[in-house]
């Protein structure tokens, strides 16, 4: 379906304006507003100096519209006590409602989304149609879905859902997989933990956290995978689909169509066991192909600690690539899709290596941060190790995050240190998300650290380039429009991504897509592919706005 967008009502959510910022002495860069934000979030991993290893991988957060008034509310995952830990102030997971001018109010005991389990991440999608977002929660021990009432409060719907898989969640997704217009629930499972067993491990005497292969009861589980019945309840069709046929140590997951066939895939990030991809065959069926694609190992053909791992088309061939993340002495894997269903690993070559030997890295994911039309890295960094500085004297528990910039030749450079003092915090950070937390039109960053407060990022670049943002609504699709292709066309410039829901490291981001368009003034045509099989198409788009999309529609 063509249209020209000019007959069409065009959304447009008003610029917040810049409160407090003195652009005229403030230097362009990423500036940290939690102190002033209101927000007082502090993450606990229920550490009590028996180094279990759950405590060292907790920490997703989420990016979401939950109250559907246009601008990105913070929701924060918070570990619990562990045996031998107590709390004065039961720890809790946070919801902070976005009030513009970069200012939060803690919203979690009037909503009801301040979940008390041991959380490891989360995601957000519209599981039942009805208009607004819900929310999964990742546990060790049982995960919760949070059915989102449409009033400004959640009710636990787990249960009459038929989910709360008790094992150890990590990474987590919804998607369309049998595009029969329902959100569908994807969760990756870590480790079997025995949790009264301390850590047996030790280097110079000092106790740390054992690696998982180190200790033989921490054996890789099988994923889940749940339909969606169409009636607010899921069906495990884990072992049906070949989802079960393989175990690993689940991390971060990412969906999306890697191979451009029109159905959603499944990539797995595993802490030292192999990679997993998943083809979806488009009969509710998944083949594991991540030898065959070359993203199983690394470019020796060794397993890594992978973490978090995300898909973006960074050189604009149309196809999605894969960044990874991994441990230190490992390096984080950049693989190039070639667009024949393999990637290749072009880690060296392409400059995303740089640092990462000294890091462990975490949160990972593609976004266009200074709207130049092209997909730049970021990286999330700290150590597992608590004491590492005991132990080395090449890291600490609290390291740099990085950037990097696309240099639309195949190549990145790390540009962090030009970055402002935003990119100089120094914590140990696990989960992290992007989005425009102040509708200013340029993409702004979320982080969890571990034991700490929070990132919260503000991008104040203040360059003059262009950029659009789209919020899609299914019909016949899903109603979030995830797995929902959108290609942006300015000039000679083609940009190609996927409405996606989970990714990074346990995080979820903003479902809004947003495409800079560099000196472009106007997009020439944006064409949606959306799971139902409809194919809108825009024309003639002006610069510098949001829009709302409906399926067959328009506005």
């Amino acid at each position: 379906m063509r249209r020209n967008l000019s007959i069409l009502i065009v959304f447009i959510l008003p610029l917040i304006s810049s409160c407090g910022k003195n652009n005229a002495v403030r230097p362009a860069g990423f500036y940290d507003i939690v102190d002033t934000a209101g927000i007082t979030f502090r993450h606990t991993d229920g550490s009590s100096g028996r180094h279990l290893i759950v405590e060292t991988v907790t920490g997703g957060l989420g990016l979401f519209d939950y109250d559907n008034d246009g601008d990105l509310d913070l929701y924060f995952v918070s570990g619990a006590a562990l045996p031998g830990t107590t709390f004065d102030v039961q720890p809790t997971n946070r919801l902070y409602r976005n009030d513009g001018n970069h200012q939060f109010t803690d919203v979690t005991e009037e909503s009801g989304a301040g979940d008390v389990g041991y959380g490891m991440g989360c995601v957000m999608g519209d599981y039942d149609n009805d208009g607004d977002l819900d929310l999964y929660l990742s546990n060790y021990k049982e995960d919760v879905l949070l059915k989102n009432n449409g009033d400004g409060t959640f009710t636990d719907a787990t249960k009459e859902a038929g989910l709360g898989d008790p094992r150890l969640g990590a990474g987590a997704c919804f998607a369309d997989f049998n595009k029969d217009g329902w959100l569908d629930l994807f969760v990756a499972n870590y480790l079997k933990f025995p949790e009264d067993e301390d850590s047996p491990c030790k280097r110079l005497g000092i106790p740390l956290y054992c690696d998982p292969t180190s200790y033989d009861m921490y054996e890789p589980e099988q994923a889940s995978l749940y339909f969606n019945n169409g009636d607010g309840t899921f069906r495990d069709v884990t072992d049906e689909s070949g989802i079960g046929k393989y175990r690993g140590r689940g991390m971060g997951v990412v969906c999306g169509d890697y191979d451009n066939d029109g159905w959603t895939d499944i990539y797995i990030a595993n802490d030292i066991t192999e990679n997993f991809l998943y083809k979806n065959k488009g009969d509710g069926t998944f083949e594991e192909t991540a030898l065959f694609a070359g993203v199983a190992y690394d470019m020796h053909g060794r397993d890594q600690g992978s973490m978090g791992c995300d898909f973006g088309d960074y050189n604009g061939d149309g196809f999605f690539d894969l960044i990874l993340t991994s441990y230190q002495r490992q390096f984080n894997t950049l693989y190039q899709n070639r667009g024949d269903g393999t990637f290749e690993d072009v880690t060296l070559q392409a400059g995303v290596s740089e640092g990462s030997m000294l890091h462990v890295s975490w949160a990972a994911f593609f976004f266009d941060y200074d709207n130049d039309a092209d997909n730049d890295i970021f990286i999330a960094n700290g150590h597992l190790q608590d004491n590492i500085e005991k132990i080395e004297q090449t890291t600490k528990w609290n390291e740099p995050n990085q950037l990097f910039r696309n240099n639309n030749d195949g190549t990145f450079t790390d540009i962090s240190a030009e970055m402002g003092p935003g990119f100089q915090v120094l914590l140990s950070t696990r989960g992290g998300a992007f989005g425009d937390l102040d509708n200013d039109g340029d993409l702004d960053i979320v982080l969890s650290n571990m034991r700490e407060k929070p990132t919260i990022l503000i991008n104040e670049l203040q360059n003059e380039n262009h950029w659009i943002n789209l919020k899609l609504e299914g019909t016949k699709s899903n109603r979030d429009g995830i797995g929902t292709r959108v290609e942006v066309r300015a000039g000679e410039t083609v940009q190609v991504n996927e409405v996606r829901a989970g990714g990074s490291y346990q995080s979820h981001y903003d479902l809004r897509l947003h495409f800079g368009l560099g000196k472009a003034a106007q997009v020439d045509e944006i064409t949606l592919f959306w799971p139902s099989g409809q194919v809108d198409s825009y024309q003639n788009v002006k610069a510098n706005q949001f829009v709302h999309l409906r399926e067959g529609e328009g506005v």
